[in-house]
């Protein structure tokens, strides 16, 4: 065999025979020399058709699942509108029921009730009630509600003065505290959350329940002493005990059954100022008393036929007793019995008043005679009712 042919060393470095392309078909990714520019064009191109394609497929993919939740959405909008129209017809519907079906008379008839209403009124010297005024309205429906805010604890009063003319706003926030808040319009109130922007009133006695009221520019309030009640007399001006009288009734019990934290309301119409309480004695009816908001005397006391059980409030109109009912799971309240001190307004014309589907049950309902509204403590939420009135039918 003869000696092996060299090849030259220009030739060394290019493939040989039988390998041809071999370097050609190694990938640029793999190379360790550096890829041709053209190369890495044509790389980047395919990523990038790559990545739009995935893209594309992402965003085709998210927006189906956008038009499926819109149409849910839609669907679900549907239905809430049908089922607010469905309550709304149903709760149409309980009006007129209500309307229609009104609830038992309040005035229980039997002869020992009729025997003693007899008796005590051949012992009252004034029998017949003079009227101050001519004031002949009664209550015909409650034409609004307004929702204000959510303000305090559950039980609670807020109020104007029922007399003069300011527009302060007077907050007693539950039934035992010695600490008034006064707001200076119903702007303020409405929109402050906190009480930072109330001035503050600290009563020289702490009062109990919710039955007080501001009346001419004095709070009459209840103190609760021992088990005797005391009607405390307090100038909010210079902030001062006026006067104070202990009530002139033994063996108080709470005036409504679903307050029992209430012993006596302070009530203020167009004939000035009232007193409804209740005592062991006729534990089952309320009284009424005609008070002189001057030197807080009794002028005038009676014995009405509205029981005590399942009233939640109560407030006079025009020299007659309205009283609100419910019931102890809270429903709608009504007035439900009417007391008309001056006798012009027989029982079964007063109107079978319904209040508005609220939270729960009523802790407190002032009535303003100058604004012939109601101011109301509802579960904590301060709300007022525009009443419609109608005149009195004489008996």
């Amino acid at each position: 065999m003869g000696p092996r042919a060299m090849s030259p060393m220009w030739l060394q470095g290019l493939p040989q025979p039988g390998q041809a392309g071999t370097a050609a078909m190694v990938s640029c990714e793999t190379s360790v020399s550096p890829c041709p520019p053209q190369e890495r064009i044509s790389q980047w191109h395919d990523q990038s058709s790559r990545y739009s394609t995935e893209l594309r497929d992402f965003k085709n993919q998210v927006l189906g699942m956008l038009e499926a939740a819109e149409k849910e959405r839609e669907a679900l909008r549907a239905e809430a509108e049908g089922a607010a129209v469905r309550v709304d017809r149903l709760e149409r519907e309980v009006d007129y029921l209500e309307t229609q079906n009104p609830a038992p008379p309040c005035v229980e008839v039997d002869e020992t009730l009729m025997d003693k209403q007899v008796a005590t009124a051949k012992q009252r010297k004034n029998e017949k009630y003079t009227k101050l005024t001519d004031c002949s309205d009664t209550i015909a429906s409650v034409r609004a509600m307004k929702i204000l805010k959510r303000f305090g604890s559950s039980s609670g009063l807020w109020t104007k003065d029922a007399a003069g003319s300011s527009e302060k706003i007077y907050v007693f926030d539950g039934t035992a505290n010695d600490t008034v808040y006064v707001f200076p319009r119903m702007r303020e109130f409405t929109l402050f959350s906190a009480t930072r922007k109330a001035a503050r009133i600290k009563l020289p006695y702490p009062w109990v329940g919710t039955g007080h009221l501001v009346y001419d520019g004095h709070l009459y309030y209840i103190r609760q002493q021992g088990q005797s009640f005391q009607v405390i007399k307090f100038n909010l001006a210079n902030k001062t005990v006026v006067d104070s009288s202990v009530f002139p009734a033994e063996e108080q019990i709470p005036v409504f059954g679903l307050s029992p934290s209430t012993y006596i309301e302070v009530s203020a119409d167009e004939e000035g100022l009232w007193a409804i309480y209740a005592t062991k004695e006729d534990e089952k009816n309320m009284c009424l008393a005609k008070l002189d908001p001057a030197s807080l005397d009794i002028e005038q006391m009676w014995d009405t036929p509205c029981p005590r059980e399942n009233a939640e409030g109560a407030f006079v109109v025009c020299g007659a007793l309205h009283v609100v009912y419910n019931t102890r799971l809270p429903s709608r309240a009504r007035v439900q019995c009417v007391f008309d001190v001056s006798g012009t307004l027989a029982p079964e014309d007063a109107s079978l008043v319904y209040f508005p589907k609220r939270y729960g049950s009523h802790a407190s309902l002032k009535y303003s005679p100058r604004e012939r509204q109601i101011y109301a403590w509802d579960d904590g939420y301060q709300i007022i009712y525009r009443m419609e009135m109608k005149k009195k039918l004489e008996v």
